[in-house]
């Protein structure tokens, strides 16, 4: 049977429904839709074995965004998206204190575009260690926030994991936040949508390229992952597209052969980069320094 490839829970738990033929619960998992500055917000929360089986996925919360409004240039579409990420983003956070240092990690190939959404990131994200200890009297009010973007295995000869954790063991953050691209299996949601999770995040994993998971285990800190999906596997695509125009008695499995190894991406990818990355960078600086507003956060990395 076709595994249609995805990094999202909510899509997971969509095909899970689809493969029970009806609207049904599914043990282990809770799932609830709600809005956020006027964009729809799904939460999906694996609260055990059985429902990490069932989904694919680490047991934790997953929340997902979908920000079509951006796409379309709505009124104040980008100040809404960032304020809607920045407070999903700091109900994840929790309790963390406000002197606490935080790593940020832009995962990903900034020699791809596809891929280069963590380190795009990066560039967006207020970093204030250096601040905080050289000029203590000038910026005793902000958290300590460092960023690293860590490459990819084939141009550094290095894990992004192996670097993480290297650095987390410097300068010891409390929790570190890890941006990277995501697969979805449908072109609706590519760039459309963000997912934040508990969960950490496996590097590669969007393109099938597994390599070593950034999460507690590995890290020894919370590790709070933030995901766009980018690209689509083409086997999968084809599928839904065909499901879509009624082809029902088409195997789609005649596809993987054709389709085997080709992603698909938008023809605008770079300007989709462009706005995500800085939507992303100043949620995560907003939700970090929860005393500066969106007018800071664009003077100062200005």
């Amino acid at each position: 049977m076709l595994q249609r490839r995805t990094d999202l829970a909510v899509e997971a738990h969509d095909l899970w429904k689809e493969s029970a033929a009806r609207e049904t619960t599914l043990p282990g998992v809770r799932a609830r839709d709600d809005t956020r500055e006027g964009y729809p917000v799904t939460r999906v929360e694996i609260l055990d074995h059985q429902g990490a089986r069932a989904l694919g996925k680490p047991e934790g919360q997953y929340v997902t965004l979908e920000l079509s409004g951006l796409e379309r240039r709505e009124p104040e579409a980008l100040p809404r998206a960032v304020r809607a990420i920045a407070a999903e983003l700091t109900a994840l956070l929790g309790s963390l204190p406000a002197q606490v240092p935080v790593l940020v990690v832009g995962l990903g190939n900034r020699a791809i575009t596809p891929d280069a959404i963590g380190p795009k990131t990066v560039e967006h994200t207020l970093v204030t260690r250096h601040l905080v200890s050289g000029a203590p009297e000038h910026f005793a009010a902000f958290r300590p926030v460092a960023a690293l973007a860590a490459g990819v295995l084939g141009t550094t000869g290095v894990e992004s994991g192996e670097l993480a954790r290297a650095v987390a063991e410097r300068i010891r953050p409390s929790c570190i936040i890890a941006v990277d691209a995501l697969a979805s299996r449908s072109l609706k949601r590519v760039c459309r949508t963000v997912q934040l999770s508990d969960t950490g995040i496996s590097p590669g994993s969007g393109v099938g390229n597994h390599r070593h998971a950034l999460d507690r285990s590995t890290l020894g800190v919370p590790v709070l992952a933030v995901g766009v999906p980018t690209v689509v596997d083409a086997a999968t695509l084809a599928a839904d597209v065909l499901s879509e125009a009624g082809g029902a008695d088409l195997d789609p499995e005649t596809l993987m052969g054709a389709g085997d190894g080709l992603i698909v991406t938008p023809k605008d990818i770079d300007a989709q980069m462009a706005d995500l990355s800085k939507v992303l960078g100043y949620a995560i600086t907003l939700a970090l320094q929860p005393h500066l507003t969106l007018a800071d956060a664009e003077l100062l990395l200005s």
